[in-house]
């Protein structure tokens, strides 16, 4: 966000894959400051009210989406500043990217083939891309964390990472 001139507390983040790996990305996200966080998965946009058989499903759903939007990953990315993808690859097309608020960043981690690839997510006009995936330039995965992390841990001779830890390393 600081390269295209946002606040984390004035962003929209869609993510998409509601498993593991994209709700402990949600979650910290909102303990850094992100204003709200749209989690979406294979049935869409997660929403408060309804019924979903997985309990962090409605967990989730209780502390974002603020709007309590409902619909698909289309409706979920318009007017949206970042998106996350922790799915499956080529879910998302140039024109989903068009619908992003100007300066849009899209983070398309899935493996080996991203939600989209990064000079389609650019020529939608996307400002910052990245992939999860070691062929494109720009990769970004929790490669990327475990030195500084674990490094400060070390140093600090602690036995548990913290929120505090996770942020200072994300700073």
């Amino acid at each position: 966000v600081k390269v295209v001139g946002k606040k984390l507390q004035n962003v929209t983040v869609v993510i998409n894959g509601a498993g593991a790996a994209g709700i402990s990305v949600g979650k910290f996200l909102l303990k850094l400051g992100v204003a709200d966080v749209i989690m979406v998965d294979k049935c869409g946009i997660l929403a408060r009210g309804e019924d979903y058989q997985n309990q962090a499903h409605v967990q989730i759903a209780q502390i974002t989406n603020k709007n309590n939007l409902k619909g698909s990953l289309a409706d979920a990315m318009k007017g949206s500043d970042v998106f996350v993808g922790v799915s499956v690859g080529n879910l998302v097309d140039e024109a989903m990217v068009e619908s992003m608020a100007k300066n849009a960043i899209v983070f398309a981690c899935a493996n080996p083939v991203p939600e989209i690839s990064p000079e389609r997510a650019l020529k939608g006009g996307a400002a910052v891309v990245g992939t999860g995936s070691s062929k494109y330039p720009n990769q970004i995965n929790n490669l990327l964390v475990f030195p500084g992390l674990f490094r400060g841990a070390l140093d600090a001779k602690t036995a548990k990472i913290t929120d505090q830890m996770m942020m200072a390393a994300a700073y």
